[in-house]
């Protein structure tokens, strides 16, 4: 008897801060996003109005490797991952690249959340993670066949993590995750006293 696995959803996990100049590049993002919260004024009143718990680049400012060097570095360090997930999920790109699309940071201040959502028009997804006190929230993600289940029954408690419905990553500084943009997650709501900094992007 044979059981397969089949339809496999990759996540692909990176720890930059051993990867060379992580250790200077780390505070130049910490800093630039500081600088962006402060100056973005088109981007706080974005956040005001549809009640984002913090600061998002998201709506505002679609420039950010051009705008501050240490978003142009980064830019180049995640191209290399990227292109070794694509790899690794057997995209046939006809010789192609994958294309940073955007890039976007995130200050989520406590008790903010991010309810379930998809990137769509896009391949490749991903966040890396600058400041992540205690408690701050986890990244869910969801089995996407999850609509389709119907009368599946529940799962055992000592399911292994690749057959889960929801799987929940804690994430740390320096650490990167990257998925196929159909997939569904969310940011669990922050509970600790201070703010979690990451930054989002999409790959086409």
């Amino acid at each position: 008897m044979t059981t397969h696995a089949l339809f496999p959803t990759l996540l692909y996990e990176a720890d930059l801060s051993e990867f060379r100049g992580w250790p200077t590049l780390a505070p130049d993002l910490a800093d630039a996003v500081q600088m962006l919260a402060a100056e973005d004024a088109a981007g706080r009143a974005w956040c005001k109005a549809n009640h984002y718990p913090g600061y998002t680049s998201y709506a505002s400012l679609t420039d950010l490797p051009a705008r501050a060097t240490a978003f142009a570095e980064l830019k180049r360090m995640l191209d290399r991952q990227v292109q070794i997930f694509a790899n690794e999920l057997c995209f046939d790109l006809g010789g192609r690249r994958p294309k940073l699309d955007s890039l976007w940071v995130n200050v989520l201040a406590p008790k903010g959340a991010h309810s379930g959502h998809i990137h769509p028009h896009s391949a490749i997804s991903g966040a890396v993670y600058l400041e992540t006190p205690k408690g701050s929230g986890a990244l869910k993600l969801e089995d996407p066949r999850l609509p389709l289940m119907m009368a599946a029954p529940a799962l055992r408690a000592d399911t292994p993590e690749a057959q889960r419905r929801f799987v929940y990553l804690e994430p740390t500084p320096g650490r990167l995750y990257l998925w196929e943009s159909w997939l569904r997650h969310e940011v669990t709501p922050n509970g600790a006293t201070r703010p979690r900094v990451s930054i989002s992007f999409n790959y086409a």
